[in-house]
This record gives C-alpha cells, structure tokens and sequence, in this order.
C-alpha cells in the first residue's frame, strides 16, 4: 500500500493527470464549452473548430499578416517563460501529451549522441528565425505601405508561414476533417468517387501529412524529439528560460554525483544535470517535466521558486 501511495503521489502522475486535462480543456468545445479570448504559448492547431483558446505563436504570425503589433501573444510567452520557464512544454501541450503516449510504442529508444544533440538543437532556433523573419519583414512592410505585393506572393503561406507545415495543424485539423468530408462522400457516393477524391488531394496535404508522419516516427524512437530539435514555440520559450522564476536544485549532501547518473538518463531532453550548477539552474532545454526528480533515489533534485 505505502509504495502504491508513492507511485500516486509521484510527479510523473499529477503530470500525465494535468496533460490529460488540459489536452480535453484545450478541445472542449466539441463538448459545448464557449471559447475563451485567450491565447497559450503550446503547440495547437488555429484552424481546429473545437479548440478553446488560441495558439500564441500562431497568433503572432497572423497579427503581423496584418500589420498589427501582436502585443498580447508576445506578453503570453514573456510570462509564461519569466514564471514556468518551459513547463508548459511538458504539462500542458496538446503535442507534448501526444509524444508522451507515443514514446511508450517502443520500449527500448534510440539514444543520440552528446555531439549530435548539440548541433540538433538550434534547428529549433532556425525554424523559429525563418518564421519570424517573413512574419516580421511582412508586418512592417504592410506598415510602411509598400507590403501589399509582398503578401500576394506569399498567398496563404503569409498568413501563418509556421503553421501551413505544422505538424500539429495537420494531425488536430487538416487529417480530422478529411476523414469527416470522405465519410459523407462515402454515404453519398461510391467509392470509385471517393478514390477519385483522395487522388486529387493537393501536393502540400502530402507534404504535410509526410512531416506529420516523420514527426510521429521521431517520437517514436527518440523521445520528445520534436520538442527537442524541432519546435519553434520551445526555441522561443528557451531564450527566457534561463531568467525563469522557477528552477531546479540539487543538494550537495544528498547527490551521489560519482556513482549515480539516474537523473541524467531519464531526462527526456537530454539536460547535463550533473554540470549545472548545485543551488538552481535553469537550463533553456529543461521543459521541467520533473523527471529526474522522482528518478533520484536520494531525493537529492528539487524545484525551486523563485
């Protein structure tokens, strides 16, 4: 009974409770919830119907598209970043919860090399300056008045350049609609028409749905790999990581440094724990999935706020 308590208590558990309730409270409208005028530094896809607030960083793109300052998802992301650093990486995106699930496929992972994790992190921070770049040189562009043939020939690329290859877009919206539009064809139509239909999807849906494939094989093999290398929302909540109110400690006394590098071996993120400093650090990788606090056997790492 004692370890089954512990088991329930461990932060592992509140954090799958909180992923799973967020991933419904994030979607409820199909549930009749009222969407609510807010807007959410995590992965989400802005054109899911059911969605209850917005995506920050999509809203950011669509607010430069049309040349407004996007004052409130900016002060989402200094918040969130200055108070939680990237823990809603790991306790409340929608896309994180689905590479938690999606790491149990295989039990035995592929392990990435020290030299290659860090040339495959600012990958990342690439997606996140191209996105800002066109955004940004659109926005004031629109601004000055001479933008208008510049958003023309970007199209709908404009709009959202993140989000017209967003895995998560493609996986909460793009594929659940095309599954509803082929099950009213194929209650109208044969299936001859149906096929016909499917064939004549654009280029871009196949592009798409292949990064979405090759985003979910990742997960699968190497855990949170897009969190890891790829998303631009973590790229921006790193660079205030760093200043962020909450962190992580190790007591000197208790870690067993020399001999033990459980905490090290369970992160997810691939954090050098064991070289960061004793009293409290705060590692822009580190989404504080507290992992490595319930893998230390001598409760040596704690959170720590402020």
């Amino acid at each position: 009974m004692k370890r089954f308590k512990e088991k329930l208590l461990r932060f592992q558990t509140l954090r799958w409770i909180s992923q799973l309730c967020f991933f419904i409270l994030l979607n409820a409208v199909i549930f009749g919830v009222a969407p609510v005028p807010l807007v959410l530094p995590v992965l989400h896809s802005s054109g899911t119907p059911q969605k209850t607030v917005g995506d920050a960083f999509a809203a950011i793109q669509q607010l430069l598209y049309e040349a407004v300052f996007p004052w409130v998802p900016l002060a989402a992301f200094f918040l969130f970043a200055i108070f939680l650093g990237r823990a809603t990486c790991s306790w409340v995106c929608p896309f994180g919860f689905v590479q938690e699930i999606l790491s149990y496929f295989k039990r035995r992972q592929m392990q990435v090399s020290q030299r290659t994790h860090k040339q495959m992190i600012y990958l990342k921070y690439a997606i996140l300056a191209i996105v800002v770049l066109i955004s940004s040189t659109l926005g004031l562009s629109l601004v000055m008045g001479v933008g208008d043939s510049y958003r023309n020939a970007l199209g709908e690329f404009g709009n959202a350049p993140f989000n017209f290859l967003n895995p998560a877009d493609t996986l909460f919206a793009i594929i659940p609609k095309m599954a509803l539009d082929l099950r009213y064809a194929l209650s109208e139509q044969s299936i001859n028409t149906v096929l016909g239909g499917i064939a004549s999807f654009s280029l871009l849906f196949w592009i798409r749905v292949a990064i979405l494939t090759a985003v979910i094989i990742l997960a699968v093999y190497i855990p949170r790999a897009w969190c890891r290398y790829l998303c631009p929302h973590g790229a921006a909540l790193a660079f205030l990581n760093r200043f962020s109110f909450l962190g992580l400690k190790r007591e000197a006394i208790k870690c067993t440094k020399a001999t033990c590098r459980d905490c090290v071996q369970v992160c997810p993120m691939k954090v050098p724990i064991l070289d960061l400093p004793w009293e409290k650090f705060t590692d822009p990788e580190c989404i504080y999935c507290l992992k490595c606090v319930d893998a230390c056997s001598t409760k040596a790492i704690k959170p720590k706020f402020p």
